[in-house]
């Protein structure tokens, strides 16, 4: 019974970096063959870094994936490889996987299942592929998958283990993360290998690319489902094991025109110790988010070439989580606080600010706007003349921190975090040019009460109070008016996003939320909020998609729309 050695090297792509990326990949797979690993396998769409997007639609970026991969097989000799790359053949473009063996290219495979909802828009790039590939080698055939190729019961594994005589299947993957996403992975890919009774080999892409996350978390399956190995979430590993599977028993098998086989002959090899089953812990609930939010952070800022982020610590919870969040993915040397107190600035939040900079260590400045409010007042006295202050005058004040905000980015270069949640952002709760002024949004898709939950896991995880009690116990408010208070213009936090998951993340109308048992007028009232703001998250910026659904690629509101009204007035 032949002995195979496989890794999954699950590496963090840049897109476009094509000389970083192949240098990583030659990189690991000399790592691999050092431990004489058989077979070596990386992420979908590796050599160019993943989603390339609309770069795959300029045909030098196209040529040059390839002359990359060229250059990349030379340096893979002694070893057999599988790496993900954009191949354009004729006028067609195909998301493929090159088969590589000792420095040779021998075969590609072109992905067969184009995932075109959600986040993703491979229909727009790529034409499907027509048939599988089995790779034979060391006498076990081994089926190759691209991502979606796996998450279907008739997709082409099927077909390369029933015609193919596939034992494995290998799925190079680029899987974006959302909360909860590991366990949606594992039960698909479970039930292919039982169905199939067949290994899955998993290797997922780990990074951060703009919004999406990719949480890695590559793994092994067993024929009876039964996970044998995993690689850590959130972090770049690579993963090697042994499978000791029977050699292939039809050999012949070629059935044309639905799957390719491509033998390597079998060659004499050191005798190997076997490697023990690798089995690591995977992360908890919210712990897996806040990893996220740190990935995310940490390869936006440094992927784009920031030197350092800007936060306004507004003393309340989602500015003190959103720096703690910088500081875990950055260093406190790269994060600068900026205070920024108005006559509405209650003692307590001004202290916070203080407190949670000294304890996370960042530069605080402090920059008072009175001056500066007193003087946008004066100078629109005259046309405001007779008319009592309104929420013009707050969204004022949010603009004066947004343009200081970005003053102090322009001198300096540096990164603008936005601190408004999903929860605000959702219903328009947030200024534009204000506090939406910024480069990327940390806490974009966090609910505000998941806000509360991540603070309490920071400190928790420090073993001290890093986030300051009172900034978690204080009631939420803008303070851009006497005794503001959130609750003043927002349904309670935990109702909100309750209806807010069933009309954003679940597609729910509002009948069906009004059977949840939330009054009719709040339910209308949150529609109605969440639809009527739709132009102001499309002037933010981008952040980081946590849940099944974020604003941005995931959601695509019409900005006019007549809808609403009649749809509420006819569901009364």
């Amino acid at each position: 019974m032949p002995l195979l050695r496989i890794a999954l090297a699950q590496i963090n792509t840049a897109v476009g970096d094509l000389s970083g990326n192949a240098e990583k990949i030659i990189h690991y797979t000399e790592m691999a063959r050092e431990k004489d690993v058989d077979l070596i396998t990386f992420p979908e769409l590796s050599l160019c870094g993943y989603p390339p997007e609309d770069l795959l639609l300029k045909r030098q970026f196209l040529d040059d994936c390839r002359k990359t991969l060229e250059d990349t097989v030379t340096k893979t000799s002694g070893i057999t490889c599988v790496v993900g790359f954009p191949e354009m053949c004729g006028a067609s473009v195909y998301n493929a996987a090159a088969l590589i063996h000792d420095g040779k290219l021998i075969g590609i495979y072109r992905k067969v299942l184009l995932p075109n909802y959600g986040v993703f828009d491979e229909k727009r790039y790529f034409e499907p592929g027509k048939e599988g590939f089995v790779l034979v080698l060391n006498g076990v055939p081994i089926g190759i998958n691209i991502c979606e190729d796996s998450w279907f019961s008739d997709g082409p594994a099927k077909v390369e283990v029933q015609k193919g005589g596939a034992r494995l299947i290998v799925n190079i993957s680029a899987s974006p993360y959302y909360a909860g996403k590991l366990e949606v992975r594992e039960d698909i890919l479970r039930k292919l290998a039982l169905e199939n009774e067949c290994f899955i080999l998993y290797n997922n892409l780990v990074g951060g690319q703009d919004e999406l996350i990719f949480d890695g978390g590559s793994f092994v399956l067993s024929p009876k489902g039964e996970l044998i190995a995993n690689s850590r979430q959130f972090d770049e590993d690579m993963l090697v094991f042994d499978l000791e599977i029977a050699e292939d028993e039809c050999p012949d098998l070629i059935p044309t025109g639905e799957v390719r086989r491509f033998s390597i002959p079998s060659v004499a090899t050191k005798q190997k110790q076997i490697i023990p089953e690798v089995r690591g812990r995977w992360l908890d609930y919210p712990e897996e988010v806040y990893s996220a939010l740190v990935l995310g952070v940490r390869d936006y800022v440094r992927k784009n070439g920031f030197p350092k982020v800007l936060i306004g610590i507004s003393g309340g919870i989602d500015s003190a989580l959103t720096a703690a969040i910088a500081v875990d993915a950055l260093g406190a040397e790269a994060v600068v606080g900026v205070t920024m107190p108005s006559q509405f600035s209650s003692e307590g939040t001004k202290g916070d600010a203080r407190v949670l900079s000294d304890n996370l260590g960042i530069r605080l400045i402090s920059i008072s706007i009175e001056q500066v409010f007193k003087s946008y007042l004066d100078m629109l006295k005259p046309i405001f003349d007779g008319m009592a202050p309104d929420v013009t005058e707050e969204n004022i004040q949010a603009r004066i921190r947004g343009n200081t905000l970005m003053s102090l980015s322009n001198k300096f270069g540096w990164l603008v975090l936005t601190t408004g949640n999903k929860s605000e952002t959702a219903v328009g709760y947030c200024t534009l040019y204000g506090d939406m002024a910024g480069g990327f949004a940390v806490i974009k898709d966090v609910p505000k009460t998941l806000v509360y939950k991540l603070a309490e896991f920071k400190n928790r995880q420090a073993g001290r109070h890093v986030i300051p009690e009172s900034t978690i116990e204080r009631e939420p408010s803008a303070e851009l008016r006497p005794d503001q208070k959130d609750k003043d213009s927002l349904p309670p936090y935990d109702k909100l996003d309750a209806i807010l998951r069933a009309y954003i993340e679940q597609d729910m109308a509002y009948t069906e939320i009004l059977k949840m048992g939330f009054d009719e007028d709040m339910v209308k009232r949150v529609i109605k909020m969440v639809d009527k703001n739709e132009y102001k998250r499309r002037q933010g910026p981008p952040g980081i998609k946590i849940t099944p659904k974020a604003f941005g690629k995931d959601w695509r509101l019409p900005i006019s729309n007549q809808y609403t009204k009649l749809y509420l007035s006819s569901s009364s």
